[in-house]
């Protein structure tokens, strides 16, 4: 893949994330926000770790329809949750804490032009937090070119 088609998906994608702001999920009922860390882990895997390019790629060219699937999600097709470590801040400094967390995964088939597209839409919640943007995987045919997701929610 070009660098060129990457830095174009990826200005366009951030565009067009910023202007998202929250958006109303009927399962829910109530909002999801679309924030920096959903944003930020289109990109990275991991705070030191980058997704591959084509992997990324993939991501930012579909985020476009993460609010649209949100807006029409009336069920749950998955569930995990576990307990992650999550930086807070004290009065005097930042520390770890082990929280209780959820993540809901959405799948829906999209029209994009003449294709159809099978998306799932990854939204989290840590315990006392609001619900979020987490992540966005496509889904092909054959999938043995590149690995999108592993079927652990948190990680893909």
């Amino acid at each position: 893949m070009e660098d060129k088609n990457f830095e174009k998906a990826k200005i366009l994608a951030e565009s067009d994330y910023k202007n998202i702001g929250k958006v109303r999920c009927p399962y829910f009922n109530e909002s999801i926000a679309f924030n920096t860390k959903g944003f930020e882990y289109l990109n990275f895997k991991s705070k030191i770790k980058a997704r591959e390019r084509k992997d990324a790629y993939i991501r930012l060219k579909n985020i476009k329809f993460a609010p649209q699937i949100i807006k029409q999600s009336h069920t749950l097709q998955e569930i995990h949750s576990k307990k992650v470590f999550v930086r807070v801040k004290t009065k005097t400094k930042k520390e770890y804490i082990l929280k209780n967390c959820d993540y809901y995964a959405f799948v829906s088939i999209i029209n994009d032009g003449n294709f159809q597209k099978r998306l799932k839409i990854i939204v989290k919640q840590i315990e006392g937090g609001e619900k979020h943007f987490w992540s966005i995987i496509p889904f092909w045919k054959s999938n043995k070119e590149i690995k999108l997701h592993s079927g652990n929610l948190e990680n893909d």
